[in-house]
């Protein structure tokens, strides 16, 4: 297993930001990456589930004050949205006695929660990060069945490390369990399990499609904001992943709908009670299946000001993925299972219409070889590598 390139980008930030939020779904690792961090610093770990560790925060300034040499991780802090405030009091103190940076680092597993109450009160202060399952550079990757091992298992370490795919699906069930049962109601959503789990496996039907609200609605026995709501429920936990359309500089009938897709490849096939990897090789949802898989490889690994779309007209030209590195830089990406993929003419069109500069099909090989209309044919392995040399 190779090691994790987040690591390294934590240990970054912690050097420049008073604090830094680690953001990420249950069971992705949070932890354990923070244990390794307090390993190579001064540190104090404190579990804010543990009865026992919230406990020392009673008077939580004067205990951060106390330990102001030292890294404080808080681990699961959305348990403590009142810390927030006292945070940046105790920022602040330390900032104007000269401690400027790597003061705290903050583990949470929702995001658009965790990112409301921290950004009232610690603006400027704080830097984010999310943190994936493992992806196709931390796993070994050397033959196609190295890669269709991550794809079938998802990233979840737990899920992939399992010894074969009847434990690892066992697994995933579990976790999704837990988070209906447990999680989302313990982040104050008030939802049915039964329904949410319904619109979850609704939606792994959909993988990569624009979805009707209308229909899910009737089939839900709800009305369309309540569908709306639940699928911001799953947005806002990492989950579900809402890509937006392309709508730049381009004089064609656009969809303008977002696309949505199960995040975790593993969760998706567990949704769809996809038992093991030759079942997949025949079900309808394979290539959006690989096409979600390497979309979310890629996003694990760009940072945030890099922002990802999909472009697709009325007439059905498209692009999968569109990358706006900067407003100069544009990467058209395809994605296409199979090791002898057709390319549409609606790609090439696309490629045009957008003035895209770099030109990609990442399909289920191993070689990178140039093919027409400057579009090169690309390994999982390699976009992501081109991708690294130039963030």
């Amino acid at each position: 297993m190779k090691q994790r390139w987040i690591q390294s980008e934590l240990l970054k930030r912690l050097d420049f930001s008073p604090a830094v939020a680690l953001l990420g779904t249950r069971q992705v690792g949070k932890t354990t990456l923070a244990y390794e961090i307090s390993n190579q610093r001064d540190s104090i770990y404190l579990d804010l589930e543990s009865p026992k560790d919230l406990s020392k925060l009673s008077d939580a300034e004067s205990y951060f004050l106390q330990h102001c040499d030292k890294l404080i991780i808080l681990d699961e802090i959305q348990r403590a949205p009142e810390l927030f405030s006292i945070l940046r009091s105790v920022i602040d103190h330390n900032i104007r006695h000269g401690k400027q940076t790597g003061q705290f680092l903050i583990l949470g597993s929702a995001s658009m929660d965790l990112l409301r109450q921290s950004s009232e009160s610690l603006a400027g202060r704080i830097t984010y990060l999310e943190m994936t399952g493992f992806n196709g550079l931390e796993v070994p990757y050397q033959t196609t069945q190295d890669i269709n091992k991550l794809w079938f298992r998802g990233g979840y370490p737990r899920s992939y490390l399992a010894k074969n795919d009847t434990q690892s699906q066992l697994w995933v069930e579990d976790l999704i369990r837990t988070y209906l049962e447990r999680d989302i109601p313990s982040f104050g959503f008030r939802v049915s399990a039964t329904r949410l789990r319904r619109l979850w496996t609704m939606l792994s039907h959909l993988q990569g499609e624009v979805v009707n609200y209308s229909t899910l609605a009737s089939n839900l026995e709800v009305d369309g904001k309540t569908v709306s709501k639940y699928i911001d429920i799953l947005v806002d936990l990492l989950l579900v992943r809402r890509l937006e359309p392309w709508h730049s500089n381009v004089k064609k009938r656009l969809i303008k709908s977002p696309r949505f897709y199960v995040r975790d490849s593993g969760i998706l096939h567990c949704l769809l009670s996809i038992p093991e990897y030759e079942s997949l090789l025949s079900n309808p949802i394979l290539g959006k299946s690989w096409e979600g898989f390497v979309m979310e490889n890629i996003m694990s690994i760009i940072p945030a000001h890099i922002k990802p779309y999909f472009y697709r007209t009325s007439a059905g030209a498209e692009i999968d993925l569109v990358l706006k590195i900067s407003n100069n830089e544009i990467w058209a990406i395809e994605i296409k299972t199979g090791l002898s993929p057709k390319i549409s003419k609606g790609f090439y069109s696309s490629c045009e219409d957008i003035n895209a500069t770099q030109r990609f099909v990442v399909y289920g090989g191993l070689e990178q070889y140039p093919i027409k209309n400057r579009v090169t044919m690309i390994s999982l392995l390699g976009i992501m590598n081109k991708l690294l040399k130039i963030l």
